[in-house]
């Protein structure tokens, strides 16, 4: 499973939610505009990572893959 640094800039966000209804590790914040759950950029597991920036209308989410630490 692969570890990736999530980063959504809140700027450019339109909250329409497209990244929320693909992976569970998004939600609004009160601003209503999307965010990596418990923090604005956060390290997230799991498959697929990388096309949590594809899903983005207006490429407002950057997935950076972590190196693993041996």
């Amino acid at each position: 499973m692969a570890k990736c640094k999530i980063k959504i800039d809140q700027e450019s966000c339109i909250g329409c939610g497209a990244c929320c209804a693909q992976f569970d590790f998004f939600e609004f914040n009160d601003d209503g505009v999307s965010t990596v759950k418990g923090k604005a950029e956060d390290i997230v597991e799991g498959d697929n990572l990388e096309e949590a920036a594809d899903v983005c209308p207006v490429d407002a989410i950057k997935v950076e893959k972590v190196e693993e630490e041996k």
